[in-house]
Formats: C-alpha cells, sequence, structure tokens
C-alpha cells in the first residue's frame, strides 16, 4: 500500500495544490483550475500477461496484488474504488450516497492494463442530446429533460482476459451440396421440373491448431445487465500498461467474479473456438462433427479495466438510465415512449391498409 500512497502524493499540481486527474483522449493528468498538465509515465515494455495456474492454485505473488481502498453502497451492493479524495460521492449505478467513513482495506490483483477514457464528460453530454434528439417516438418535450452532471460518473469496468494455445482432434464428416432434377405434378395435374438439393457425406477427421488472443470475460457481476450488450465493444488493441493516473477523476469497480470462475468461462468459449476451426478446416457447405477434442496449454491471463459513462435523466418526474461507451461514444439506454406519436402512427397505417383494401375491389 505504500507504494499508492506514495504515487497519490506525488498527483498534486506543483502549481495550486489542487490534485490532478486524468484528461480523456490525451496521455496526461491536468489540473482543473490552473491548467497544469502532466505526462503520465508509460511502461514502453508493454503489460505483462501472467501465468494462469499459479494464480489459480495461490491467488498470485505479493508482487501483482495489492491492498486497495474500496467503498461498497449499501443500496445496491457495488464495489468502487476512487483514487482522488472526494468530499461526497455517490454511487454510479444508483445514485445513493457513499460514506466514506466506511471504507475499507481489500486486496486485488492489480490491472496489467487500462483503457483509457477517449471521451470527456462534457462530450458524453452531447452524445446524450444528439441521442434523445433521433430517439423515434420519442414525446415532443423530452429534448428538455434534465441531465444532472454530478450524477454523470466516468467508470472502469473490470474484466478478465484470457490467452491460450489451442490444439483439438476432430471426427465428422464433410457435406457438400448437389442438385438433382425431379418431376411432379402441380395442383391442375400438370407435370413440372424442380431442382431439389441434396447432401453428399464424406467422413473426415484432422487436428487443428493455433493462438486465442484476449478471450473477454466480464469480471463483476452487473446486476440485471446493468451495461448494455450494445455498449460493451472496446477495441482491446488500444489498451495501456496500468497506471493508476489514467484512474484519477474516475471510479473503478473491483472485480466480484472470481479469476476462477472466469477461466470456466474462457474455456468455453475455447470449445466454441475449436469447434469453428474445425468446421473451417473441415470445409463444404455443411458439417458434422461426431467427436472433438481439445486442449488449451501455456495459458495466461491479465485483468483489465475498461471504460464507460453512466448516468440519468428525468423526464416527467421518472428517471431513466442511460449508458456511453468511454472509448467510442456508442450510447444505449432506457428511454420513454409517446403514447400519442404510436397511435397516430398505427391509426395511420389502418386507414391506409383500408383504403387499399376498399381501390382493390
Amino acid at each position: 500500500m505504500q507504494e499508492i500512497q506514495n504515487t497519490e502524493r506525488k498527483k498534486a499540481c506543483v502549481n495550486c495544490g489542487a490534485e490532478l486527474k486524468y484528461r480523456p483522449g490525451t496521455k496526461n493528468i491536468s489540473c482543473d483550475y490552473c491548467g497544469y498538465q502532466e505526462a503520465i509515465a508509460i511502461d514502453e515494455s508493454g503489460f505483462e500477461e501472467l501465468e494462469l495456474y499459479p494464480y489459480l492454485n495461490q491467488m498470485g505473488a505479493q508482487k501483482h496484488s495489492e491492498e486497495i481502498s474500496m467503498l461498497r453502497c449499501k443500496n445496491c451492493g457495488a464495489q468502487q474504488h476512487v483514487e482522488e479524495n472526494y468530499k461526497s460521492l455517490h454511487c454510479v449505478y444508483c445514485s445513493m450516497p457513499l460514506v466514506l467513513e466506511d471504507s475499507y482495506k481489500e486486496d486485488w490483483i492489480l490491472p496489467g492494463a487500462v483503457l483509457p477514457f477517449q471521451i470527456d464528460r462534457k462530450k458524453s453530454h452531447r452524445i446524450f442530446k444528439e441521442w434523445i434528439d433521433n430517439l423515434w417516438f420519442a414525446p415532443n418535450n423530452l429534448k428538455k429533460a434534465a441531465l444532472d452532471p454530478k450524477y454523470t460518473k466516468g467508470l472502469y469496468l473490470p474484466y478478465w482476459t484470457f490467452d491460450a494455445k489451442l490444439i483439438g482432434e476432430y471426427i465428422g464428416q464433410r457435406g457438400d451440396y448437389y442438385y438433382v432434377t425431379e418431376t411432379y405434378r402441380d395442383s391442375n395435374g400438370k407435370a413440372q421440373k424442380r431442382q431439389r438439393r441434396k447432401t453428399r457425406w464424406t467422413n473426415t477427421s484432422g487436428t487443428v491448431s493455433g493462438f486465442i488472443d484476449d478471450t473477454l470475460v466480464k469480471a463483476s457481476k452487473q446486476q440485471k445487465g446493468r451495461i448494455p450488450a450494445k455498449v460493451a465493444h472496446w477495441n482491446l488493441k488500444l489498451l495501456q500498461p496500468f497506471n493508476s493516473s489514467f484512474l484519477r477523476g474516475f471510479v473503478t469497480e473491483k472485480y466480484t467474479i472470481p479469476l476462477k470462475e472466469g477461466h470456466l468461462v474462457a474455456e468455453k468459449e475455447g470449445e466454441r473456438i475449436a469447434e469453428r476451426w474445425s468446421r473451417q478446416k473441415i470445409g463444404g457447405d455443411t458439417q458434422r462433427i461426431t467427436n472433438l477434442q481439445y486442449s488449451l496449454f501455456d495459458e495466461t491471463f491479465k485483468h483489465i479495466l475498461l471504460p464507460v459513462y453512466i448516468s440519468s435523466y428525468r423526464y416527467n418526474d421518472q428517471e431513466y438510465r442511460f449508458y456511453i461507451n468511454g472509448q467510442t461514444g456508442t450510447v444505449s439506454g432506457r428511454r420513454p415512449y409517446s403514447f400519442w406519436k404510436i397511435f397516430f402512427l398505427v391509426l395511420f397505417i389502418l386507414v391506409l391498409v383500408a383504403l387499399f383494401a376498399i381501390f382493390a375491389k
């Protein structure tokens, strides 16, 4: 913990003493008050892939684990870490106040990489407004929806990534389509000809091998699928070696899905990949696999952090939550619908159908 504390002391602005925060889209931390900027030291050697099984058996060596200060929301149970000293803080998921005095220390496997935010909070608000403007069947006055910047939070989500070498053996059949001409009689009893597709099956077997790179597995139990699938797509080629400076000004959620559980998900994905590779190698128009044996070896993993903005807006005294990918700007969320717009559209379609039926007679 001493190393982290020393790092945090270095993050004060040299001009005015205020806390420095990460500036999205850059590799700098900056001061919101005087504009001072400082480059983040990037480890040019890249990020380290950790051997999987020593961690599964012993939860890792001390050099890769650390003690971190955590806050648990008493309302929804989310576990969150904040790099700087906020005077007040609200849960990123349910907006309930978090009590700083209730913070506690907990061990975690240090992140090996982080995907820094590429858009700032102001831009996330502009994306929200554009999204509202383009919603179909949205109430006309939805554009006046009140978005409270206080409750817009940039959140780093925890994920596991797994790498492995795969080798597999398969037994199956290759199916090639061919067509035969057959004669049949139509409804008038007239003889007609048509092409009928058939499949010629050939027995086959073989091996597949290759490298599986960055199987992505979520590492937190997001309640009720909190992060929409549409938002949860990132370009992992832009990952940076972990540096806590990238977290400054943002909330970090601690993983709640253990490494062992995440690995089971990765193993199932490995089976799907082995089957896909086998089908590709069998070729033909279709394939049958009757037996597939595969193994993964030289497995490694890393704990990574991925960026998302979470916020909410109020409309007609109801709260609607939305999410924005902190790298791509993709947005998704709950929204209201205009009953009258839908009603008049349906009415218009029914009128068109009725008019078509009348003139078609």
